[in-house]
């Protein structure tokens, strides 16, 4: 007879008298959390009263039916059994949602670092065009120098500065 440890060594099949099970990775936390929406309406709410007052009725009116007399006992387990797994699994759904947010947080988070170092970029790069407009000459500092420069011709020259003038002039409204 072979020893567990050589059992281990050797592939194969293990056999089992249950049947194997395959189901896709998250059915039984999507079950659960249907299972938690579902208890948390008001169709429930209305079905279980419901189911509660008929089987309080009937083992009242005909207690042969379910044979449950008066302290409900079996009414109370089965209310206790459903609460026991009910239980369980709104704490699955619960972490499940919570995962879900953490994940969401987390990309919103990555949302908001890209979106702030995009402005902070934007920003940089406003400033420096700010920068470059402010190293620009205005049409009213062009003008002033040009004035200078139509004094400065004129002061060699007497008969052209008016000529020299106009045509600065005649410039200056063109550019408007």
């Amino acid at each position: 007879m072979a020893s567990p440890a050589d059992r281990l060594n050797t592939p194969g099949r293990r056999t089992t008298w249950l049947p194997r099970i395959k189901l896709p990775e998250d059915a039984f936390g999507a079950f659960a959390e249907s299972f938690a929406r579902f208890m948390g309406t008001a169709n429930f709410l209305f079905w279980m009263t419901v189911f509660i007052i008929a089987w309080i009725v009937v083992n009242n009116i005909v207690p042969g039916v379910f044979g449950d007399p008066f302290p409900y006992i079996f009414l109370t387990l089965m209310l206790s059994l459903q609460a026991s797994y009910a239980a369980p699994l709104i704490l699955l759904a619960q972490n499940r949602q919570e995962a879900r947010d953490r994940v969401s947080l987390e990309h919103d988070r990555d949302v908001a670092n890209q979106s702030r170092a995009d402005m902070d970029f934007l920003a940089r790069e406003i400033a420096a065009l700010r920068m470059r407009i402010n190293e620009m000459p205005t049409r009213d500092f062009l003008r002033s120098e040009l004035r200078d420069l139509l004094e400065e011709l004129g002061a060699g020259d007497e008969d052209e500065p008016d000529k020299a003038k106009e045509r600065a002039r005649g410039d200056g409204d063109r550019r408007r």
